[in-house]
């Protein structure tokens, strides 16, 4: 039997605000537990909320990328539940008119373009978070996170296996951290989502009873989990069970979802309009200041790449693939103009090591700075390629300044042309048997010479030097 999977995202992106939706509180990350609350963020009786300008303008950001439609009136709803830790026992977000409505967003899996429409982009606050591992046998609350500026961003069911899945949550992340409306930092939760998957028949028209997983905070997590889920619905299905409408948790360590809760409907939570909190009016003006300060977006940036520093499109699709590999470009082309090799670079050797520890180039050791120190010293011939390839696996190691370990190791070029001469005619009176042959038409052991040149001078030999001495002596 043929299955068909559907699947919707709920990405909840934080607002990189200073403060807290409703409050004065501070949003940075990694301070002392409930170190970071206030009377509001605890519900107190008696207190009251206040709208932060700031993170609407972030919303409106997002909305305007997506070609959304931005509702200027919107307003707050509660929604009602009771757990640890939400203080106040409801939380206040968005139901009936949220800021942002209908947009899509372009993804792209293995060469095709697909346009995945999104029903809606919403405010809300953040909840705290529950801490099961610092005490024994003890649950720890702390409510450093409750009350962050969330920005909920909702697909439509158009979503059609796990490769589409990660590609979609690769381009919120891309365009956010392009607008500059949120850090995207997966591992300090600053971007997750809730993955709803369903399977049908191909030939049925409604769809299946679908399953949520909470919380995942992984490119990777995402494709095991749908695979997982997938395969668990198909199995019940065939087996003649049906599937029930929960929500799932999913393990990372054995690779599979498991079930937390029956999924609530929206009559559970008996939303009602915010008591608290006026509608918020975003004036015309307000949209047009808004409007005129968006970024160059990722799209833009990879016309302007092509164009203006003539890169294949594969190459400047790679740059402009996060906002800092596009700024590792833009800061070396500003110290030399060789915009083909620092493209060379980033793609290649830097992207190779960047896979290889699976990290994102935020979070590796590499600066910009000694990045465009690196491309200065292969431009100059201070360093040959071979020695870079080996300066940049230090400094991805170390994080240590280019110049230091290049003089601490010895590692300037030899240039000097009497040098390389010495050296030449050294290799080529060792080895008369390949002069010989090499004279008698095999072309190919230049190639041999050449080595065993760089081998002789452990790769510090300039290689265009090297070729022209050889070819003076070998042809003389």
């Amino acid at each position: 039997m043929t299955w068909e999977t559907v699947i919707g995202l709920e990405v909840h992106v934080q607002l990189s605000t200073k403060t807290k939706l409703f409050s004065g509180a501070s949003t940075s990350f990694g301070s002392e537990p409930n170190t970071q609350v206030d009377l509001i963020d605890l519900g107190l009786p008696g207190v009251l909320p206040v709208a932060n300008k700031e993170a609407f303008y972030k919303a409106i950001r997002f909305g305007l990328a997506t070609n959304a439609e931005i509702n200027q009136v919107s307003m707050f709803d509660r929604k009602n539940y009771f757990y640890p830790d939400l203080p106040k026992g409801y939380q206040i977000t968005q139901m009936e008119k949220p800021i942002v409505g209908k947009g899509s967003i372009v993804i792209n899996v293995d060469g095709s373009e697909k346009l995945i429409n999104i029903t809606r982009a919403h405010l809300e606050e953040d909840a705290g978070k529950s801490i099961h591992d610092l005490f024994d046998g003890e649950t720890g609350i702390d409510l450093n996170r409750a009350g962050t500026p969330l920005l909920e961003i909702v697909s439509e069911p158009e979503i059609s296996n796990a490769k589409e899945a990660v590609a979609y949550f690769k381009a919120i992340h891309q365009l956010v951290t392009f607008l500059d409306i949120c850090d995207g930092n997966m591992s300090q939760g600053s971007m997750r989502c809730d993955v709803n998957v369903s399977v049908k028949k191909v030939d049925d028209a409604i769809l299946g009873t679908r399953a949520e997983i909470k919380n995942i905070n992984s490119f990777k997590f995402i494709e095991r989990a749908i695979h997982f889920e997938v395969a668990r619905q198909i199995k019940l299905l065939e087996k003649g069970e049906s599937i029930v409408q929960e929500t799932r948790l999913y393990d990372s360590v054995k690779n599979e979802t498991r079930s937390m809760r029956s999924k609530e409907a929206a009559n559970d939570y008996r939303y009602f309009p915010e008591p608290d909190l006026l509608p918020v009016v975003i004036s015309d003006n307000e949209l047009e200041e808004i409007k005129s300060t968006l970024p160059e977006l990722p799209k833009q940036k990879e016309i302007r790449f092509v164009n203006e520093h003539n890169l294949e499109e594969s190459e400047a699709k790679i740059l402009a693939s996060s906002k800092a590999m596009a700024n590792l470009f833009e800061d070396a082309s500003e110290k030399t103009k060789d915009s083909s090799l620092i493209a060379k670079w980033l793609v290649g050797d830097v992207s190779a090591l960047l896979n290889k520890d699976n990290i994102s180039i935020e979070e590796s050791k590499l600066s910009s700075i000694n990045f465009a120190k690196l491309i200065e010293r292969i431009s100059d011939n201070t360093i040959s390629g071979k020695i870079a390839k080996s300066v940049l696996e230090e400094v991805w190691i170390s994080g240590n300044d280019i110049d230091a370990i290049i003089e601490e190791k010895g590692l300037v070029q030899i240039q000097d042309e009497s040098v390389l001469e010495d050296i030449a005619k050294k290799i080529i009176d060792a080895n008369p048997d390949q002069v010989n042959a090499y004279k008698g038409g095999k072309d190919r052991l230049f190639g041999f010479f050449v080595g065993q040149v760089m081998k002789e001078t452990q790769g510090k030999a300039n290689p265009q030097g090297v070729n022209k001495i050889l070819k003076k002596l070998l042809n003389s």
